[in-house]
């Protein structure tokens, strides 16, 4: 399986990840079927094509917390995208026992 195969696994997953609700990458990579491969999810990520339709602000590490980038604004503007839905953070991290969502099982 090449690259873009994979990539294409991971942003279906991405995809069905509901409003309000949040998953982290290695979560993500498990469901897509590439279980230990949590960096490609962010690689993928990374990659998504200008225009992509997905909800890439509900991906989260696995503290819950925002992973850094390159632009603390980027960082700011996940937290005001996953608060307009209703996601609710604890010190500085989305409080999983509310809003994680297991993309192998429905709610998390």
């Amino acid at each position: 399986m090449d690259t873009i195969e994979k990539y294409d696994l991971i942003y279906a997953v991405i995809a069905r990840i509901p409003r309000g609700s949040v998953t982290t990458y290695g979560r993500i990579a498990a469901a897509a079927g590439l279980p230990r491969n949590a960096r490609l999810v962010g690689r993928a990520l990374r990659a998504a094509p200008d225009g992509a339709d997905l909800p890439w602000h509900r991906v989260l590490n696995a503290h819950g917390a925002i992973s850094p980038r390159d632009e603390a604004s980027d960082e700011r503007d996940q937290r005001r995208l996953l608060e307009a839905e209703g996601v609710t953070f604890r010190r500085g991290r989305v409080m999983l026992s509310r809003h994680l969502w297991d993309p192998d099982g429905g709610d998390g």
